[in-house]
């Protein structure tokens, strides 16, 4: 349950169109829900404005389809991160209303349950190359599922700068901005330079030997001399769009 969704329970029953007895038991299961695999933390998007997640990806298929099975129920958007394609066909196989996202490796559910108009503007997610995509991905859907308005800006590195100084007008725009990027990591600070809204630059595990994983583009984020940047772990394209959300909430 969110806020808004409260906020109408609670004008029914000033209305007296709901008994206090019928918004009782609306509100009874609210806190958590203890399942054989997870203890559900139902009240997370009240409290937080932002729902539980599922961490996917160490979790067996077992786990997942009960757990989701339990979320689908309650009347909040669903979200499974990092989920790999055969672990998301045998879930999708047992439990509907699921959708797989390939690309970012998200199971969501429960769309229609997607908050209206959360955010006080966009947040543009900028890749520097095409191997970014799974991360920026993952932070696109995900803050689109938190009731974001999100603007794509991909594949616009700093091996061709002329490409990203085209959407400078729509850096100028948005309230937060995203960037995803591997290698040596130098596009959010160029971002950071062209546009007032804050950006979160999340290092990716793209590159060769010297990259380390991500952790050369890592380091050169967080060496950044660009006012106005933060930098999440390598690949937490999630994370990203956690903050983005926080950053981007109404109130």
């Amino acid at each position: 349950m969110n806020e808004q969704q409260l906020s109408a329970l609670l004008r029914q029953v000033h209305s007296g169109s709901l008994s206090p007895e019928a918004a009782l038991e609306r509100l009874r299961l609210l806190p958590t829900e203890t399942l054989e695999s997870a203890r559900l933390d139902h009240h997370r998007l009240l409290r937080t404005g932002l729902p539980e997640a599922v961490f996917g990806e160490s979790k067996t298929v077992a786990q997942l389809t009960e757990i989701l099975r339990a979320m689908l129920r309650r009347p909040t958007p669903v979200l499974a991160t990092r989920v790999d394609p055969v672990k998301a066909e045998q879930v999708c196989a047992q439990v509907e209303g699921l959708r797989y996202h390939e690309t970012a490796r998200l199971l969501t559910g429960n769309e229609k349950h997607v908050p209206q108009n959360s955010g006080r503007g966009a947040v543009a997610v900028v890749t520097a190359g095409t191997s970014d995509l799974p991360v920026a991905e993952e932070a696109r859907l995900c803050l689109e599922l938190f009731g974001h308005e999100t603007a794509a800006v991909y594949d616009v590195g700093v091996a061709g700068i002329h490409r990203l100084l085209v959407h400078c007008e729509l850096l100028q725009r948005v309230s937060v901005v995203i960037v995803a990027a591997g290698m040596e990591g130098a596009l959010p600070s160029v971002v950071a330079g062209l546009t007032p809204a804050p950006v979160i630059a999340v290092p990716t595990s793209v590159g060769y030997g010297a990259g380390a994983g991500g952790f050369a583009a890592l380091l050169g984020m967080l060496s950044s001399c660009a006012p106005g940047l933060a930098v999440v772990n390598i690949d937490n394209g999630f994370g990203a769009a956690c903050m983005a959300a926080a950053i981007n909430r109404k109130s």
